[in-house]
């Protein structure tokens, strides 16, 4: 009887053993994604209007898994595998790939941050980068990107290859580092990226500063900037302030990011870039200066409003061009609960041209319009639908 009472005992007890070692790890993973659907319409694109069912507009469409390991002392295992998905099409996002948003491994401590390893969001964009209080880059997505996305606000493009660091968060102030890899044997320079950030937080007040470096972007195709992803030249820079204030119920915000591409070839939203007179492009500079404000109506109802005013210089070997571009966004939203919301959003911009007989002559709002203008003014309209989960 005592020894089958003893093995009804450590039954009993195994599970609770079990449970605790388990609860002791502390190991998870989570399944989680987003659904971004709506109906765009745009009134010149290529001369004609619009209607077109678009996929990821606001949030891009995705799922993905994320996970962490307790290692015991402070220490964590990470990791992140997130795929990119048109709704309307069932095809792959970003690049083609699989995990084209981003994948990544790495380790977290308390007391000295966190490093990650793989396809990643440049520090300029991320959490704490200054894209993320830009209208683009936070709430408002395609309809707010500054022209050609020239200083990827709205994410057209991510860094493999990387090598991440995120300080611990120090009396508000949080450090970020990256680099990205060539991965070619003889070209340690060729299509490499690196860049830093500081970002403060102080109650309602934020601030971030960022600053990103490139190398012959997409030169190569195993590089840290797939071919294709925005700009190709020779080199580019990127630097970026920016600032945030929540009150009660308004949040204001104002962004600048100055923009170099150097010896540029060509732009993935420029299709047409040879000036008539067979002069060579020596260098295209971009500064945007961003106002955007939310207004909360209710916890569940809010209205958010975005002012970009951009001004490039153009320098050819025939002389150098100054086009402006004005742009407006609007975005009304509702959420029907904590996962679903519904939106409508609308955007106008217009171009001041400097007559290069080039694409940057016409008015397009990248990744939300139809396509190009055939003029200096172009409008966007969206009523969409977002589910979380």
């Amino acid at each position: 009887m005592k020894i089958k009472k003893t093995v009804m005992a450590v039954a009993a007890v195994m599970p609770l053993f079990f449970l605790a070692s388990a609860a002791h790890a502390q190991s998870s993973i989570t399944l989680y994604g987003l659904i971004d659907e709506g109906l765009n319409f745009t009134s010149n694109a290529g001369g004609h209007s619009a209607w077109a069912m678009s996929s990821g507009d606001t949030a891009g469409s995705r799922w993905g898994l994320k996970g962490s390991e307790d290692l015991g002392g402070g220490y964590k295992a990470i990791f992140k595998l997130e795929n990119g998905f048109n709704i309307n099409t069932g095809k792959l996002g970003q690049d083609s790939s699989m995990f084209g948003r981003q994948a990544y491994v790495g380790l977290s401590s308390d007391h000295y941050g966190t490093i990650t390893l793989g396809r990643q969001y440049d520090t300029s964009v991320d959490d704490y980068g200054f894209a993320s209080l830009t209208a683009a880059g936070n709430w408002a997505g395609d309809i707010s990107a500054h022209p050609f996305d020239n200083d990827n606000a709205d994410w057209d493009y991510r860094v493999n290859n990387a090598v991440k660091y995120v300080s611990p968060t120090w009396r508000g102030l949080t450090g970020e580092a990256m680099y990205g890899f060539s991965n070619e044997a003889g070209g340690f320079a060729n299509n490499r990226m690196w860049g830093a950030t500081l970002n403060y937080q102080n109650g309602n007040f934020t601030a971030a500063a960022s600053y990103l470096k490139m190398n012959n972007p997409g030169l190569t195709t195993t590089g840290a900037i797939p071919t294709g992803d925005l700009f190709d030249g020779a080199s580019q820079q990127t630097i970026g302030l920016s600032a945030s204030y929540r009150f009660p119920k308004v949040a204001v915000a104002a962004a600048w990011s100055h923009v170099d591409v150097y010896d540029p070839t060509g732009n993935v939203w420029l299709n047409n870039t040879s000036l008539s007179n067979g002069a060579n492009w020596n260098s295209w500079k971009f500064d945007n200066f961003e106002l955007n404000s939310q207004y909360f109506f209710t916890p569940t109802l809010w209205l958010g409003t975005a002012y970009t005013f951009t001004m490039a210089h153009l320098s050819s070997t025939a002389g150098s061009y100054v086009p402006k571009w004005h742009q407006i966004s609007v975005m009304l939203d509702y959420d029907l609960s904590k996962r679903t919301s519904l939106y409508v959003q609308g955007a106008w911009q217009h171009v001041v041209s400097a007559h290069t007989g080039t694409d940057f002559d016409e008015a397009q709002i990248v990744d939300a319009s139809a396509g190009a203008s055939s003029g200096v003014n172009q409008m966007v309209y969206r009523v969409g639908i977002m589910h979380k989960f």
